[in-house]
């Protein structure tokens, strides 16, 4: 095995951390202080591995200048479509992972103390796991397939953290929020690979950029358009800005490498990769430095009337990242990565400290700013967050909803019928009894119809005496219990640890 080929190792170690921490749980469900412990040491163990591999390969960069990229194998072919194990081992690659691994590895640390004796002790680990893995793989992955897998892993660990108090309607209902929000994000990212493969011919970092140039305007704008739009709503640009305040209802460390440090700098990361595709798009050049401007504008003076300091910070990141996405726009990569580093460290240290400063302060929140106080249109923008969030409620979260009271209906409507479960009877959770009357099964009209009403009375009685066989039929019997369960099941996949668990299932095939 050659040192390169250790990046590989990277992104696998956490996910291996969360696997073992799913069995350990699996098998040992105590909830005692000692319980806490193989956790807490699984997932730091895990992360600290990636941590120490990616030191060994900066020392080796340093050292024996290591290639730019290393491909491991294929993990996907078919016909001319294929998808490479590749890796990126370049300056902007390692020092991210880095930087990723380390805060990642502090928080583990950091929680440790912080979450001890809470309920969800094991499943916030088993995220915060899951979350490493898939940061270091969108920053590590020398592909956009290989990147959008890590894309996904951070955004369902992000739900499982903003949802982690899942008793409180208001944690679950701000995880749906970003949920939703992040799959507009998704769409961008896979219109990108559809649209690289099918112009460019691969889906290589490297060769998209490169590849970029032999493109009309129009094609690589559509490009560059679709991974615009997934970078914008990972790290919360205007019109997608507001799922990030809500998003501070999962524990202060999961905030701390979240939406302070990590993942909302992803869509930075992602443009900063794509500078060579964006530069070839004047449109989507000037795109950027538009929602740039917008989220500054719109995170400074929502900022200016916050009250807690968990909120302040979290807007005080959302205007940062919007001047990192202008800095993109102009062309200042190198600026933006920057930027990205700096501001990723010291934002993590102050959400880490966020708790500690609740306790020093002992005096009112600072007042709103005189000149804002004076402009009232102005102050209640700020205060009604430029009234985005109604917005996105209304395009997003009601479609939604809808959709779910429709598949609901479509339960209690459909598949309670098919399975035999009569309308009365459904509260009550049993199968109403079948009253199969002589001459009451139907009524026909012309020959057609008299058939119809022969044979209908025909199965009525065939069902009736030969498999229900009355009250107590051994075919009803199956019948209720089938429902029965059938309705467990359904119960429990409406919870939304189940939901979550599906979602991997999926994912885990897709794989």
């Amino acid at each position: 095995m050659t040192i390169e080929s250790l990046v590989g190792l990277v992104p696998v170690a956490p996910l291996l951390a969360a696997l073992m921490i799913a069995a350990i749980r699996l098998f040992d469900r105590s909830l005692s202080d000692a319980a806490e412990r193989p956790t807490a040491a699984v997932a730091t163990a895990g992360v600290a591995v990636s941590l120490l591999l990616l030191l060994i390969l900066d020392a080796a960069t340093l050292l024996q200048q290591l290639p730019d990229r290393v491909r491991l194998g294929i993990w996907l072919a078919s016909g001319r479509f294929e998808v490479a194990l590749s890796f990126a081992l370049d300056t902007l690659s390692l020092s991210l992972g880095s930087l990723i691994a380390l805060l990642c590895f502090l928080s583990l640390r950091f929680s440790v103390n912080n979450m001890h004796r809470e309920a969800g002790f094991h499943r916030f680990f088993f995220a915060l796991s899951l979350f490493a893995a898939g940061m270091l793989l969108i920053v590590l992955a020398g592909n956009a397939a290989l990147s959008f897998i890590g894309w996904e892993l951070a955004g369902v660990s992000s739900y499982m953290l903003i949802g982690y108090s899942q008793e409180r309607a208001v944690a679950t209902e701000n995880a749906v929020r970003a949920f939703v929000t992040n799959r507009i994000g998704d769409a961008g990212f896979l219109v990108g690979i559809a649209a690289s493969f099918q112009w460019i011919g691969a889906l290589e970092w490297h060769r998209i950029g490169s590849g970029a140039a032999g493109l009309d305007t129009l094609s690589a704008g559509l490009i560059a358009l679709g991974f615009v739009t997934a970078a914008a709503a990972k790290s919360a640009q205007v019109p997608f800005a507001p799922w990030v305040a809500r998003a501070l209802e999962g524990p202060t460390p999961s905030s701390a490498v979240f939406y302070g440090s990590l993942m909302i700098h992803a869509g930075v990361y992602l443009l900063i990769r794509l500078a060579p595709l964006l530069g070839h798009s004047g449109t989507a050049m000037a795109l950027i430095v538009l929602l740039g401007v917008a989220t500054a504008l719109y995170g400074w003076l929502a900022g200016l009337v916050q009250t807690d300091v968990k909120s302040a910070l979290s807007f005080a990141t959302t205007a940062q990242v919007g001047l990192m996405f202008v800095e993109c726009g102009l062309g200042w990569f190198d600026l933006a990565a920057w930027h990205l580093g700096l501001h990723a460290s010291w934002r993590a240290y102050q959400f880490l400290a966020a708790p500690s400063y609740l306790q020093l302060v002992d005096g009112p929140a600072r007042p709103v700013p005189h000149w804002l106080g004076k402009r009232r249109w102005l102050y209640t923008a700020a205060l009604q967050r430029g009234w985005l969030e109604p917005a996105g409620d209304w395009l997003l979260l009601r479609p939604t909803r809808g959709l779910g009271r429709d598949m609901n209906a479509f339960d209690n409507q459909v598949v309670d019928r098919f399975i035999g479960i009569a309308e009365p009877a459904r509260s009550l959770g049993t199968a109403a009894p079948v009253q199969a009357e002589s001459g009451a099964v139907s009524r026909g009209y012309g020959s057609a119809g008299q058939l119809l009403e022969i044979v209908a009375a025909q199965l009525a009685r065939f069902e009736a005496h030969l498999l229900l066989q009355g009250a107590g039929g051994t075919l009803r019997s199956t019948l209720a219990h089938t429902g029965d369960y059938l309705r467990a099941v359904e119960a429990l996949l409406e919870r939304p640890r189940y939901l979550l668990l599906l979602i991997m299932a999926t994912f885990a095939v897709i794989l």
